[in-house]
Formats: structure tokens, sequence, C-alpha cells
């Protein structure tokens, strides 16, 4: 047997192995036990019964603790049962102490330590009168394995809670992992296709017209430098420690008038409505309202064909909505890649939002977004 799988069989039969040895130990030391043939059977079913509830210790040790306390007592008002049930009730008594101690909590182990005590009263030895030796023997008899279990107890509730530390630092490193690897797709998408398409039509016009050829050019490296500038800014989150983390700037719906300009440029008509009073929102209600927009006209630069592409944002007392609407006719569903849509839902959903899309009835593609304001606030 592989260390592995001991280690798995102790964990799972540790219990039981170690009850049917100790059933085993008791009810030899009863059949050696000079004693008359009834004491012997009371005695065995005694063993037999320790060693069931010893078999349960973990899951429920107050059985066995029970059974030691009226053995206990019944040893001391009846000594003619004292020699064949102590021939191996002794380390059924420190298994049980041990076992209320590390097994139990709350009120289970305020009752698991007043019958420890009436254990203690029941075999401390008064022939001699009380002295201080029988008190301090008997009390390191039944402390030191009450004291042995509330530790082990504590450091298994240690770790338990480290395990959970564990777990949700590695949860909070794939949030993490997933919330940048969406603002990766962001910038990367919406960059690269702005500079694809304004290369591609530069390259066109570069000898018939070498203005507008230009001009492309400075798109290019406008927008190149921007994807640049948020790629500095997501490295430097990731360097950085929490403190800095604030400090970095982030995309809003402010910069929503720069983010057309751009998809102008690159060549789709878009036209702009703003519904209700502008105001300040939760950051990251705006930063996702932003990446959402900038994804829905990258989706439609890139797929919809010849289009114009209208931008709704609307601001209500508990939301904000956003729809992007295109009439191009492209095939696609407008979901791009497929990442851009699942990510788009994922800023939804940690807000509580609700997201629509799909084509439109007359030809087209629209998105619209809700996303509740009181819970980001809350």
């Amino acid at each position: 047997m592989r260390r592995d799988e001991l280690v798995t069989f102790i964990r799972r039969r540790g219990d039981e192995v170690l009850a049917a040895a100790l059933t085993a130990l008791a009810l030899l030391g009863v059949v050696l036990t000079d004693a008359s043939e009834s004491l012997r059977v009371a005695s065995a079913v005694l063993a037999v019964a320790l060693g069931v509830a010893a078999a349960r210790r973990s899951r429920d040790p107050l059985p066995l603790l029970g059974l030691m306390l009226a053995i206990s007592v019944a040893t001391r008002a009846m000594p003619m049962f004292a020699q064949p049930t102590n021939s191996g009730a002794f380390v059924f008594l420190l298994l049980a102490v041990y076992s209320a101690a590390a097994h139990t909590s709350g009120r289970r182990t305020l009752l698991a330590g007043g019958m420890t005590v009436g254990i203690f009263v029941a075999v401390l030895d008064l022939s001699g009168g009380i002295t201080a030796d029988n008190l301090i023997f008997f009390a390191l008899i039944l402390g030191a394995p009450w004291v042995a279990g509330r530790a082990v107890r504590q450091r298994r509730l240690n770790e338990r809670e480290l395990e959970l530390e564990k777990g949700r630092a590695a949860a909070a490193i794939v949030e993490e992992r997933a919330r940048i690897a969406r603002e990766l797709h962001d910038v990367v998408a919406h960059s690269i296709s702005v500079m694809v398409l304004q290369a591609r039509g530069g390259r066109r016009v570069l000898e018939s017209e070498p203005s507008d050829a230009r001009d492309a050019f400075a798109v290019i490296e406008s927008t190149g430098q921007q994807a640049l500038d948020e790629m500095r800014r997501l490295v430097g989150m990731l360097r950085g420690g929490e403190e800095t983390l604030p400090l970095a700037p982030q995309p809003s719906l402010r910069e929503l008038d720069t983010l057309v300009e751009q998809v102008r440029a690159a060549g789709l008509p878009v036209h702009v409505a703003i519904e209700g009073e502008p105001r300040d929102l939760p950051p990251g209600i705006d930063l996702s309202a932003f990446r959402i927009v900038q994804e829905a006209l990258t989706n439609a630069l890139t797929h919809a064909g010849p289009a114009r592409a209208r931008v709704v944002v609307r601001y209500l007392p508990d939301e904000l909505e956003l729809e992007i609407s295109d009439d191009g006719p492209g095939d696609s569903d407008g979901s791009g890649s497929g990442y851009g849509l699942v990510g788009m839902r994922e800023r939804v959903t940690v807000y509580g939002g609700e997201l629509e899309a799909g084509r439109r009835p007359g030809g087209g593609y629209a998105l619209r977004v809700r996303l509740p304001l009181r819970s980001a606030r809350a």
C-alpha cells in the first residue's frame, strides 16, 4: 500500500481500526482477569459498547464520554466491578476525554466539560481522604487529554481557515485575471480594428490622395498611442501595489466623444444621443459602460459592413441604459470573436444588470444594456 493510500485509509477508517484494537485489548484484559463469570460477561459487553462508541468518536464523541461517566459512577458505587472493567477502560477514558475536547463546540463542549468533571469526581480516590497528590494526579490524567484535544481542534480550525483564505485568494486571482483579460481585449480589439481600417484606407489613397493618407496615418498614430497608454496602465496595475491602483486613470463615459471620433475617422458614421441629465457615475459602472460602448462600436466597425451606428446613453434615476445599434448588412451576429459579447455580459452581470443583443428585424444589429445604479452605490 502506497503512502497516500495509507493516509487516505487512516483518515477514513482510523477511528474504526483504533476502536477495534482497543476493544480487543479490553476483551483480553477481561479474559485474563480473575473474576466471576457474570462480571466477565458484563465487562465484555461494556468493552464492546465502548468500542462501538469509539468508532464514532469523531462524528459524535459524547456517547463514548457518557459511557465512561456511567462506568466510573458504577465502579464507584459497586467496587466489585472495578477489577474487570479497569482492564481496558483506562485507555478508553483518555480517548473519550480527548475526543470530546477535539470534536465539540459551543454547548456540547460545556456538556463534555461537565461530564469530564463528573468522571474526575467519580474516579478520585477518597479512601485516604482528599490529598493534594490525588487531586494533581487525576487532574493531570484527565486534564492532559482535554488540553491536547482543544489544541488539536484549534490547529484544525486554523488550517481550515487557511484553506478558505487560499480558496478566496485563488478566486480573487481568477476574477482579476478575467477582468484584466476583458480590459486587454477591449483595448486591443478596438485599437487594432481602427488602425487596420485606417491603414487599409491610407494605403489605397496613398498616391491619389496623399492628404487623406496623412490623415489616416495621423489617426493610426493617435490610436496606437492611446492603446499603448492603456497597455501601460494595465501593466502598471499588475506590477503596482493596491495603494497605487486608485491613482490609475480609468476610461469613462466623459471620453465618449473621443471614442466616437475615432470610430468615425475609421469610416463608421456614428450618431450619439444623450437622454436625461448626465451625472457622475460610480467608477465601476462608468468604466463598464464605456467599455461596452467601445466593444459594440468596434464590432459594428469590423463586422457590420457599410453602415451607420447610433449610440443612446440614457440617464435614469436609478439606472443607466445603453443602446448601440447599426443598420449594416453584415452577416455576423455582432459579437465579434465571441469573447467580446461574453466580456460585456460579465461586466453587466457583476452589477446585476441586463443585456439583450441580436439582429434587428429591419436589418442591422442592436445591443441594449441596463445597469442599475442603486446596487453599485450600496
